[in-house]
């Protein structure tokens, strides 16, 4: 069974949100972390132990996580972990490269000085925690996952329509479950500042045929390594 981080478990003590929705919050930042392994069995009582909850607002919380996609109910018997697949990550790419171009489109049409300046204020913010973990499997680490999905969802603040932007954070996090899991299986750390740097320098050109371009681009090389990282996986365990 997976741990909880002592972060997870400080938000737990919280009283200003609904059971139910602290259950949910915390499942699905834990699962997003790869917290709990591909297929893990997901015990009601366990979790509502740990919770320190009833198991009623933990079995609604894996209910609306099974509706997203990071959660299998099976019948009568309980929930499972959503597995990770090479076919599934090639979908959510597809999926993901639609909703994303169409929203920074819009976004870029409608930037102010403040959403250039947010931007430039996140990659910077990005930036400095990768110096600090010069080295490190920046990935894996919970503060520059937080940092990188905030310098990514910059891109799209000024998107007019608030469904397109349900479904960019939705994405987001299933794209980031993926990237974790790759990560923890990868023997050489990738960089990926630079193609930040240069992601944010045509964003902010306002040129978006280009911009487009450069996130299909972007978005497609996880959806690369991704699958290299599963394939190796997959033929190691049938070696």
């Amino acid at each position: 069974m997976g741990k909880f981080t002592n972060s997870i478990m400080e938000t737990l003590q919280s009283t200003e949100i609904p059971l139910t929705e602290r259950a949910y919050r915390d499942l699905r930042k834990a699962i997003v972390r790869c917290e709990y392994e591909p297929g893990e069995r997901l015990r009601v009582e366990d979790l509502a132990k740990r919770l320190d909850i009833s198991s009623s607002p933990v079995r609604e919380a894996l209910s609306r996580l099974s509706e997203q996609g990071f959660v299998r109910s099976l019948d009568k018997r309980g929930f499972r972990v959503a597995p990770l697949t090479t076919a599934d990550i090639m979908d959510l790419t597809r999926v993901r490269r639609l909703i994303e171009s169409e929203a920074l489109r819009d976004a870029i049409a409608h930037g102010t000085d403040a959403w250039e300046a947010s931007i430039v204020a996140a990659g910077h913010s990005l930036g400095l925690i990768e110096q600090r973990l010069s080295g490190k499997p920046v990935a894996l680490d919970n503060a520059w996952s937080e940092r990188h999905r905030a310098f990514h969802l910059a891109f799209y603040s000024t998107c007019t329509s608030s469904l397109l932007l349900d479904l960019v954070n939705e994405l987001f996090d299933r794209a980031e479950r993926y990237r974790r899991f790759s990560a923890s299986h990868r023997v050489t750390e990738i960089s990926k500042h630079n193609e930040h740097e240069e992601l944010m320098r045509v964003v902010l050109s306002r040129d978006i045929a280009k911009a487009v371009e450069y996130l299909l681009r972007h978005i497609s090389s996880t959806e690369k390594r991704v699958c290299m990282a599963l394939e190796l996986i997959q033929s190691q365990g049938k070696s």
